[in-house]
């Protein structure tokens, strides 16, 4: 296991615990990964699958403002992130963790724009029209996490499990 403060700063590896496996979170963050962000509401814990850009050492994501995680991070701005990188051809499973505040921040376009071609591609001809229609074009703000703390693990222990194997 790996803990790193990360106040409004990139990741310092070297102050990365060496007992830990070795990986580089922001070479891992700026893969165009799953994030699911857990909030609190008077319901109960909440959680929400998102896309993220890392950046400048925060987090960023996008939405609107009818969205219900952007009202939760206004009402408690704390938040937590999990990321997970699992391969089961390479045997390998990595998890980066963060803890921190959220801000609802106006949309930025160009942002927004390195955010989604990391998961739409650069070319933004090439985007799906019903998906640009009904998801893009709603967006209306973005939300920054500023870590308080940041936890990376490297579980990549079951390299030699098949993945036939792990299907019931």
């Amino acid at each position: 296991m790996r803990r790193v403060d990360a106040a409004h700063a990139r990741v310092d590896q070297a102050a990365v615990s060496a007992a830990a496996h070795d990986f580089d979170i922001d070479e891992f963050l700026v893969k165009p990964l799953f994030a699911h962000l857990a909030t609190a509401s008077a319901d109960g814990p909440r959680e929400s699958p998102v896309w993220f850009l890392w950046e400048g050492g925060e987090l960023w994501l996008i939405g609107n403002h009818e969205d219900s995680f952007p009202k939760r991070l206004r009402a408690d701005p704390r938040c937590a992130v999990g990321i997970v990188d699992l391969d089961l051809g390479k045997g390998t499973l990595r998890h980066v963790g963060i803890r921190g505040v959220a801000s609802i921040e106006p949309l930025d376009e160009e942002r927004l724009y390195r955010l989604l071609k990391r998961y739409l591609g650069a070319d933004k001809t090439e985007w799906n029209a019903e998906f640009r229609s009904v998801v893009i074009d709603g967006l209306d703000l973005m939300v920054r996490i500023r870590p308080e703390s940041i936890v990376a693990r490297d579980q990549s222990y079951f390299s030699n499990v098949s993945p036939r194997r792990l299907t019931p």
